[in-house]
């Protein structure tokens, strides 16, 4: 049986990758330049953290785009079952940039705290992160509407990172105010607090992702949805031993289902093909083997009927 897999040259699939790619590298790179040179500038714990965040964020962009593109190759004699594990795998990468970040701001505000501190002044920083905040937010938004529709974990994994980058940058602002308002030292404070943000979304990817790679089985709801789609089919009186794991970020589909023995084996195989296509078609799943058995065969798997 041939393979066919819709590559990433569809044209809209093509347009909303290329248009959430777009928007999240050009995002990145100027909140990385402009909180960059204010760290530079200012000297502030939080605002350097949040500059790192925004680095990590940008090399996050760029490898994802790679990864993307790389995922939705087609099946070929060195893939025969396709190229979806890249995507897990870079985001092991982006995950471990984002952590070096971390470890780099949490170094910078111990530094500060050790230090003489520093009242940071207002202005520019507050103006600057003001806008990191209204443009995160408007790239969380963005990017979740595309992912949504593409059902991507790795666009929609982006539009969640938007969005803890909208917490953190509001905590440097915090930062920036404490330091000015209260003590100095509040400003370092909050640096250590955003770097924990940085740890916390990475350890998220990092769970996410191995569990892609190491074969995570669907949910029950996941599981109960594919039997019923398949129970769908004209002819599937019952369907048994579903195995459904992630072999990438989609799922790669095992089941048996019974139909009338009397029946033959040419309309056996239709509907066989038809309970293939069915579940293939749903955006969670990337491949399915479908074993077709005589009604009454004997078996001890979790049954479900019409």
């Amino acid at each position: 049986m041939k393979r066919v897999r819709v590559e990433i040259t569809d044209s809209k699939t093509a347009r909303l990758y290329k248009k959430a790619i777009a928007i999240t590298i050009t995002g990145n790179v100027f909140l990385m330049i402009i909180k960059g040179l204010l760290a530079w500038i200012s000297g502030s714990s939080a605002v350097f953290s949040d500059a790192a965040n925004s680095l990590s964020d940008t090399l996050y962009s760029l490898i994802m785009g790679i990864g993307l593109y790389m995922s939705q190759r087609p099946a070929d004699e060195s893939h025969p079952q396709g190229h979806g594990l890249f995507e897990p795998l870079v985001s092991l990468f982006i995950a471990t940039a984002m952590g070096t970040a971390g470890i780099v701001a949490v170094r910078q505000s111990i530094r500060n705290f050790l230090g003489k501190g520093e009242t940071t002044v207002l202005g520019w920083s507050s103006i600057v992160l003001i806008s990191a905040i209204l443009t995160k937010f408007l790239m969380y938004y963005l990017i979740k509407r595309i992912g949504r529709e593409l059902h991507s974990p790795a666009v929609r994994a982006s539009a969640r990172d938007n969005l803890a980058d909208v917490i953190t940058s509001i905590s440097a602002l915090i930062g920036v105010w404490g330091s000015h308002f209260i003590h100095p030292y509040f400003d370092p404070a909050v640096g250590l607090f955003v770097a924990l943000w940085i740890f916390k979304a990475t350890w998220a990817i990092f769970r996410e992702n191995i569990g892609y790679l190491t074969g995570k089985g669907a949910s029950p709801e996941l599981t109960e949805k594919i039997a019923r789609t398949a129970l769908a089919v004209d002819g599937v009186e019952d369907v048994h031993r579903v195995v459904a794991e992630y072999i990438g970020p989609k799922l790669r589909i095992d089941m048996h289902i019974n139909v009338d023995g009397k029946m033959t084996v040419e309309r056996a195989h239709h509907i066989g093909e038809e309970v293939r296509a069915d579940l293939e078609s749903l955006a969670e799943v990337d491949l399915v083997f479908v074993h077709i058995e005589p009604l009454g065969y004997e078996h001890d798997d979790i049954v479900y009927k019409r």
